[in-house]
């Protein structure tokens, strides 16, 4: 366990660069994430990462922020929000966008599952076209998505073997997105805490499972942010365990459909689809 006073400083220093908030309950984190830190770096062990970044050294700042995040992904996790896609959000876009292909970014996109999923589904439905933002803060979980490159573990994660068939390609022992998914999809470095205006107006946004990691303040200002992003018939998913309600009131949940958001000044406008009027 870290002493208190470079607890304190790692912490802040976390919340700082990625809106992580380090409680005291998360001891355990820091010692199995700073650890492969440290033995990379040379380093007795998490306390002389501290030290160093204590000193003034921003890359291992920097380096101990992207550790300290969670990167749990796979292929269609949690399926309510695949299926909230393919059977509301695109048939809805469908009809109001013809044939103009639809902007779709995937916040804190780790190593490319969702967004892959997601072009999955595009190809599968052949109705539309999509072009996909997927970012995330940290490089190696972006190095990773770009390969498109899958172990057998990662694709028996969430992925019928059909799936797995029709858009990888076998790699030695790996599985390789097929080029015309990964053509779909671009890649880019981005934190939330940051100005992501210059993403533009987005018909949907998957921003799951990360809001759960930042305090009230920084969830509200983030949420202000992506409605302020989302178009005006557009959609914001967010992840199970996670809400709009008390946060803001730019954004209102779509009645019965969990995860699922529109603007607030939308919301009650008719030429949705009746199953898609906000609550």
């Amino acid at each position: 366990m870290l002493p208190e006073n470079k607890y304190k400083f790692l912490a802040a220093e976390v919340k700082k660069r990625s809106g992580l908030v380090l409680g005291p309950e998360k001891g355990y984190l820091i010692e199995s994430r700073l650890a492969p830190l440290a033995r990379t770096e040379g380093l007795a062990g998490p306390e002389a990462v501290v030290d160093a970044m204590m000193r003034g050294d921003q890359r291992l700042c920097a380096a101990a922020s992207e550790a300290l995040a969670t990167h749990e992904t796979f292929f269609f996790r949690d399926k309510t929000p695949f299926d909230l896609f393919t059977e509301i959000m695109m048939p809805a876009l469908r009809t109001a966008r013809g044939s103009r292909p639809l902007k779709i970014w995937c916040a804190a996109a780790s190593t490319g599952q969702e967004p892959y999923s997601l072009a999955m589904l595009i190809r599968e439905t052949g109705s539309l076209s999509a072009h996909i933002l997927a970012t995330d803060m940290c490089a190696h979980v972006l190095e990773k998505a770009k390969t498109g490159l899958y172990s057998q573990f990662e694709v028996q994660r969430g992925l019928a073997i059909q799936r797995l068939v029709k858009h990888f390609e076998q790699s030695g022992d790996s599985w390789r997105v097929k080029p015309e998914l990964r053509e779909m999809i671009r890649f880019e470095p981005g934190n939330l805490l940051d100005d992501f205006s210059r993403y533009g107006q987005q018909d949907i946004i998957f921003c799951r499972n990360v809001l759960i990691y930042f305090d009230v303040d920084a969830k509200a200002k983030i949420l202000d942010r992506l409605a302020a992003l989302l178009a005006p018939d557009g959609y914001l998913v967010l992840g199970a365990a996670e809400t709009v309600v008390g946060l803001t009131d730019t954004l209102k949940p779509v009645a019965g459909q969990r995860g699922l958001y529109v603007r607030a000044d939308e919301a009650q406008k008719p030429a949705r689809p009746a199953s898609v009027v906000a609550a």
